[in-house]
């Protein structure tokens, strides 16, 4: 082992150690005030509870209508994402096989979505939505985050499968497959990585959307959880012991999704530089 590596190695343990620690601090501290009350909270706010108690949870489901939100939320990200999956695996296995004029012209349009924010068009989507009667429906918030999802996809895995050897798609084909078949059967399979990225990455900008849900749901059964934990905050004061408790059964899918898909994540993440 050379001289440099044996001191340079320990350094770069102790860099990662203080970026996971900061990195990973906030996540512990809003842990630890969710078993706090909001006057420990103030007295209190880095040192631990002085006791263990679930009351913050009990006080945040007898407050709020915590479970709807959660399965409102889940409802809109899971179908959200599936919706992305589907559209774009479609329309990237078109633009990366099929080589007509106009599909390098479909894919700037795809891109032109991550050029232009759209929330500069919220009052025409506004007219829009009112129009086909989706104000205060979740399908409002799915059709939202589909259109801001498509683009940045259509981007990785468009570059994924003009990556992947054509050679696959001959030989399926050779086996009397169509076009679907090998999309399905042969391509989306070793597209894991790319997968798991635009899920994880759509699946926590759905999850996490503030926005949308603020312009087009007023109806307490309809709200997602940014928004209906706002209800939490009164005119003079907050709960703040329900909202971190709230906040913690927040982070848990997105905590679980990015263990489970982490490894895709990572990789999904590299693939292009190591190709």
């Amino acid at each position: 082992m050379k001289q440099g590596t044996i001191w340079t190695k320990p350094f770069y343990y102790i860099v990662v150690f203080v970026v996971a620690t900061i990195s990973l601090y906030p996540i512990l501290l809003m842990i630890l005030s969710s078993f706090k009350t909001s006057a420990e909270i103030f007295k209190n706010p880095l040192g631990l509870p002085t006791s263990i108690s679930l009351d913050t949870y009990r006080t945040l489901l007898s407050k709020v209508p915590f479970t709807t939100y959660f399965m409102n939320s889940v409802i809109v990200s899971v179908v959200s994402v599936a919706l992305i999956i589907i559209v774009c695996s479609l329309a990237a296995f078109y633009i990366a096989r099929f080589k007509f004029s106009w599909t390098n012209a479909i894919f700037f349009i795809f891109l032109l979505g991550m050029m232009i924010p759209i929330k500069l068009g919220i009052v025409p989507l506004f007219i829009l939505m009112r129009d086909l009667g989706l104000i205060n429906s979740l399908w409002s918030l799915i059709f939202m985050n589909v259109a801001t999802g498509i683009p940045l996809t259509m981007l990785i895995l468009t570059g994924f499968f003009r990556t992947m050897p054509v050679e696959l798609e001959e030989a399926a084909r050779m086996d009397g497959a169509g076009n679907i078949r090998i999309l399905w059967h042969v391509l989306l399979p070793i597209m894991r990585p790319a997968l798991g990225t635009v899920i994880i990455i759509n699946f926590i900008s759905a999850w996490n959307d503030f926005f949308f849900p603020l312009i087009f749901i007023t109806e307490k059964a309809k709200m997602t959880i940014p928004i209906g934990m706002m209800s939490l905050f009164g005119e003079h004061s907050a709960d703040w012991g329900s909202l971190f408790a709230g906040l913690t059964l927040a982070s848990l899918p997105m905590i679980l999704l990015f263990f489970i898909a982490s490894k895709q994540f990572m990789e999904g993440l590299t693939a292009g530089a190591v190709k």
